[in-house]
């Protein structure tokens, strides 16, 4: 009963682009598809919205910025918020320096995060919850 492996979660498996270890790219990316991450990215970076995409960001990988998706694997660095919309797993050689907002969470022994875990579901209830308040203050 409690030795079930669970299955992943994600939904996109295809790595249709690359950054590779020798390339540095300055400028916020946008991609559909999937893209496997193992130089340096400056800037932010999205999956097409109403997507569902993929980043994995290697051991040797890194992003200086927003990073916001529907699915991510990540064993490297990201220092910027993450955003998920779905499945979130973090190896053991990710460290993010930023907050993160997920749906879904696999997190291994060894992974770093110096920041906030919120659920994309709890988050949602708190920004509506805030609205009712601030419209019942304003009546």
């Amino acid at each position: 009963m409690f030795n079930k492996k669970r299955k992943r979660m994600l939904e996109t498996t295809k790595l249709s682009s690359l950054i590779a270890d020798n390339l540095a790219v300055n400028g916020d990316i946008s991609f559909s598809g999937g893209l496997r991450v193992d130089g340096r990215i400056d800037g932010n970076v999205s999956g097409i919205d109403g997507e569902k995409n993929l980043i994995v960001i290697s051991d040797k990988g890194s992003v200086i910025g927003r990073v916001s998706v529907y699915d991510a694997v990540v064993n490297g660095t990201i220092t910027g918020d993450l955003v998920v919309e779905h499945f979130l797993e973090l190896q053991a050689n990710a460290r993010i320096t930023g907050n993160i907002v997920y749906r879904q969470l696999q997190m291994e022994c060894g992974a770093v995060v110096e920041g906030r875990l919120e659920r994309a579901e709890a988050a949602q209830e708190a920004k509506v919850i805030d609205l009712m308040a601030a419209g019942s203050a304003a009546g």
